[in-house]
Formats: structure tokens, sequence, C-alpha cells
């Protein structure tokens, strides 16, 4: 099945639809498995290992024997340091040492994107605006073009193709909205937006094989 992605003016009136590439985006090429592994790894390698405990050898204290070995009627004990008493190092806890950084092919990859982008497209969760003139950057006409599209109570993921910090700044103070560029559409990002809004220019850059 071919999709399409409506193209909205900055009044919120449809002027034109955009077809996806039937190659690129198409009910054939949907892996939720593939999918699913590619979300994984972003999490994953998102993670950072802070877990760490102290050793026997790092904790502060004195390595003398606690009392002498016999004749107390305890049990034998060495340093107060040792696993086996409050204060101690801890025995075979975490060392800040695990890697959870997973691979995917790029090939993989970017057939789980377009797998998810057309998922995306057929729950209609996908939209276009025509070209953004922001002179200077202000958050009221962001807003107002979010309104006006019948999205300011939804999530929103704002898809630019270039790096315009007018239209960054605009909308990066607007509650439930964030913008990247589309060379970095990732499915954390996608898999949480209620609406993905792409402008026209970064369609035909997602458009291409």
């Amino acid at each position: 099945m071919a999709y399409s992605i409506d193209i909205y003016d900055i009044n919120g009136k449809k002027v034109s639809t955009f077809a996806l590439d039937e190659t690129l985006f198409s009910d054939a090429i949907v892996n939720t498995d593939l999918i699913h592994e590619y979300y994984l790894l972003q999490a994953s390698n998102a993670r950072i290992n802070i877990a760490k405990v102290k050793g026997r050898g790092e904790v502060a204290g004195s390595g003398r024997k606690i009392y002498k070995q016999k004749g107390t009627g305890n049990a034998r004990a060495g340093d107060k340091n040792s696993p086996i008493r409050r204060g101690g190092g801890v025995a075979f806890g975490p060392r800040g040492e695990r890697n959870f950084t997973k691979v995917m092919t790029k090939k993989a990859r970017k057939i789980a994107l377009q797998g998810l982008l057309t998922l995306k497209a057929q729950q209609n969760e996908l939209m276009g605006v025509q070209k953004i003139w922001f002179t200077t950057p202000k958050t009221k006409p962001a807003a107002e073009l979010l309104q006006k599209l019948g999205l300011q109570s939804q999530k929103v993921l704002f898809v630019m193709s270039d790096n315009d910090e007018n239209l960054k700044k605009s909308f990066r103070n607007l509650e439930g909205v964030k913008y990247l560029s589309v060379d970095y559409l990732n499915p954390f990002d996608l898999m949480h937006a209620d609406k993905v809004l792409f402008t026209e220019a970064s369609l035909a850059k997602l458009n291409q094989a």
C-alpha cells in the first residue's frame, strides 16, 4: 500500500499531499522485531554505567586483625574491612566495568526506521508543513501554528531538514514539543510522539534512498 502525508500551510489549511516512496515505506518492510531491537539498542547505548562498589582493599580502615586468633571464643576474623563486617568491602559487587553497548548494521537500522515510519503513516501520525519563515526566534507564532494544526495538546516531534536556529529557539520552549534534524530520526523519539510534523524539505530528504 502506498502512503502519503498531508501538507498544511501556516494557517492550518491542507494544501497538498506528499507521496512516500513505495520502495522505502510499505507494509512489506515493517518488521516489529527489528524495530524493537533498534529501540533496545538506542536505550542500551544511552546507559551510563555508574554502579560501582568498593572492595575490601578500597575501603578506609586498618588492616590489623580485629582480635587474636585463639582464646576469645569468637570465630576467627581478619581485619574490619572484610566483606562480612558492617562497613567493610563488598564481595562480587558491580565494578563499573559492564559494557551495555549493542550493535546493529546500518542497513538493519535503516529498515527498522523505515518500518516504524510506515507504522506511523498507517496510524495517520505523520504531517507536513510548508516552509516556515521566522525572521527572529518567537515562541508565540510557533504555538499559534501548532494550535492551527490541532496539535496544541499533543506530544509533537518537529523534524527539520537544516539547522535553522530561529525555528529551534521558537519551538524549544513549547511543552510537549521536541525538534530534531531529519538525519537524527530515531525510534525513541518517534515512538514517544503522538504526531510527527515534517517540513517539506525534510520530507524530500526522507524520501531519498
